[in-house]
């Protein structure tokens, strides 16, 4: 049967292909075999509750092949029709062309860029192992999942999978299983005209167990996956399979693996594997089977419901821990710390004082650095660390991974229970970007804390000084960008972006030590008046973010000494200003003011929208220079009298 059914898969794969007249038919049609045992045999899934704490995940990294797991999900059970399949590609529809979280019943994570979904299963095993040291007990184990997860050649090639299954060795995250489907084909024909490595001597460097199968020959995919799972390390499964596997005239040709086989050739495989002729129809056998295998998935989250309700009435505080942490349930009257005006103190390290004090209140808080805590200052001081084999801290070291390390960190927010931030410098996002992007996709709440936001890096260069990044992470739509000025907006940033649950926040903290400035800090706004004109009407608004708001208030009392009324504009996130109302933004960046100044370290597109085509600004639309960071600084015209003078030249 488990043979007919992966028939099924390759036929209902090639005909949403054809459907769509767009796609790639050639994966579905060549791993059918592997998913028709893992499915069946392996995974532990019920489709009538998709969302099942204990249930293992299943990836697909190699997200091109989508219509391999919509037509899965449509076999077992889950919330997808044939409707849906024959929707595939379709606006509005449940099947778009990757898979993408939240639209589809049962798909774990949005995959398609290549490597990006091996990076969130290590992140998945990740937080599993974290989850089950906190919750299991001597007597009751509640959390037991396995994180299958599916790639290809393409996959194989990205440096993100690399460093991800570099980490996943170093941990020994035994609760990983990475599928390697070896069809050795790529778009523009066999891999050898690019990739030749020994990826199972790699994987072994990695410290995974290798196993090795037929991907066709379902009791060799079976051995393997059952050594793979009683594997105490990670363990990479190498399936060689045929691409497009059953089309009788372009299996085994780079030319099924991103193009519709075509109206005659897709028949053609329907009626040579013996489904019939009648295109997306089922097998009631199949139908009968797949039905079998759902029901033994539903008895398998009752017994653990069983075992659940003991463990919850035996250990009551873990279970309002568990609610809590499922929930990501913030304290009623969370405590931030007190910062002295007047005092200075780089952002960077007012936040790590701000994490310190929210972790010990925060238990699901959990993250870590890219080799860099030391200078991110993102260390929870009174937490534990992980290593390998130890999940118990909350402490997380990437090592030099930036790459895998925003793919990670999605991975474990899609797991459940955790709230996971990660640091690095900020010109290093730009390793990052495709993961931040994709957190944003998925409305994940991951935290980002970039620090060294500005040419007051210094002495490292223009290599290091961050110009374009600020903007850069500005146009990912759903990325909140915060980028206090003192320790009390940071005070108030950390607050935002906690409270923030609907998307990533990212954090962008300085250098160099900053001046706590007096009143409070509107950052919930997004912008807001930190110093209000001395006269009826401001002659000119000073706005900026961050460490060059003090640049603007210093600037604003040696114009006001020459007569001029000046207001100052703190725009700490560009995103939540812009969302508030009209009549908020018209108090803060008043119509009738149109003289207005902009001074940033940074690009001067972040502030096109408010300057007008009457504004002007000093910022840096080229890159930095290597020196003290305060002589660079100087150096660009970032001083006190500086502004001051060219705001006095553009009121003219």
């Amino acid at each position: 049967m488990k043979t007919k059914l992966a028939n099924t898969i390759r036929v209902l794969s090639a005909e949403g292909v054809q459907a769509a007249n767009s796609g790639h038919p050639g994966l579905p049609m060549g791993c059918a075999d592997i998913a028709s045992v893992l499915w069946s045999d392996f995974i532990k899934h019920n489709p009538t509750d998709s969302a099942w704490a204990n249930r293992d995940r299943f990836i697909l990294s190699a997200g091109h092949g989508s219509m391999l797991i919509y037509s899965l999900l449509h076999l077992y059970g889950y919330d997808v029709s044939l409707e849906d399949l024959k929707n595939f590609r379709q606006l509005g529809s449940k099947t778009p062309g990757h898979p993408e979280y939240g639209y589809t019943d049962g798909v774990e994570t949005t995959t398609g860029p290549l490597g990006q979904g091996i990076g969130n299963a290590v992140g998945m095993a990740l937080a599993a192992k974290m989850q089950g040291e906190k919750f299991n007990t001597a007597d009751h184990t509640v959390v037991d999942n396995t994180i299958y997860t599916l790639c290809g050649d393409g996959c194989m090639m990205e440096g993100v999978a690399s460093e991800a299954s570099s980490m996943a060795g170093h941990l020994k995250l035994d609760n990983l299983v990475v599928i390697y489907d070896s069809n050795m084909i790529t778009i523009e024909g066999s891999t050898d005209i690019a990739f030749t490595e020994d990826v199972a001597k790699r994987y072994d460097a990695y410290g995974f167990d290798v196993f090795e199968a037929d991907g066709h020959n379902n009791d060799e995919i079976s051995k393997a996956l059952a050594s793979a799972k009683a594997s105490d390390k990670p363990a990479l499964v190498i399936c060689t399979t045929t691409i497009g596997k059953g089309s009788p005239n372009k299996s085994g040709t780079h030319k099924v693996h991103g193009a519709p086989l075509g109206p005659e050739e897709t028949a053609a495989t329907r009626e040579a594997l013996g489904l019939g002729s009648g295109a997306f129809t089922v097998a009631d056998d199949v139908y009968a089977f797949t039905k079998s295998v759902a029901d033994n998935g539903a008895a398998a989250q009752a017994e653990w419901q069983a075992t659940y309700d003991a463990w919850a009435a035996a250990n009551p505080e873990l279970k309002a821990e568990w609610d809590k942490c499922f929930a990501l349930e913030l304290p009623e009257n969370l405590e931030l710390p007190k910062f002295e005006t007047g005092s200075g103190v780089a952002s960077r390290k007012s936040s790590e004082t701000v994490l310190n004090t929210v972790s010990s209140q925060i238990s699901y808080l959990v993250g870590g650095s890219a080799d860099l805590d030391c200078s991110n200052l993102s260390r929870m001081h009174e937490e534990g660390d992980i290593n390998t084999g130890e999940f118990a801290g909350r402490n997380l070291h990437f090592g030099v991974r930036e790459h895998a390390m925003g793919a990670v960190v999605n991975g474990m927010s899609l797991y459940g229970g955790l709230r996971v931030y990660c640091s690095t410098f900020l010109v290093f996002s730009d390793y990052m970007r495709h993961a931040i992007r994709l957190a944003a996709l998925m409305k994940l709440p991951t935290l980002y804390i970039f620090t060294h936001d500005s040419i007051f890096v210094g002495e490292d260069g223009p290599t290091h000084q961050p110009i374009e990044h600020k903007v850069a992470l500005e146009c990912i739509p759903g990325l909140t960008v915060l980028r206090p000025a003192d320790a009390n907006e940071v005070n108030a940033a950390w607050k935002t972006a906690l409270e923030n649950t609907e998307g990533p926040t990212a954090l962008l903290l300085s250098r160099q030590g900053l001046t706590t400035l007096e009143g409070p800090a509107s950052v919930d706004k997004g912008g807001y008046v930190i110093k209000q004109e001395s006269g009826s009407e401001a002659d000119v608004i000073l706005m900026a973010s961050g460490s060059e708001v003090k640049h603007c208030l210093d600037a604003a009392e040696i114009l006001e000494g020459n007569g001029k009324s000046v207001r100052v504009v703190s725009i700490p996130s560009t995103k939540i200003f812009n969302e508030q109302s009209a009549e908020y933004k018209e108090s803060v960046l008043p119509n009738s003011v149109r003289k207005r100044f902009a001074v940033d370290y940074g690009s001067s597109l972040s502030w096109q929208r408010y300057l007008g085509i009457d504004g002007d600004y000093i910022c840096l639309d080229r890159f930095g220079e290597s020196g003290p960071g305060g002589q660079v600084a100087e150096h660009f015209g970032f001083t006190a009298e500086n502004v001051a003078s060219k705001v006095s030249a553009y009121l003219g």
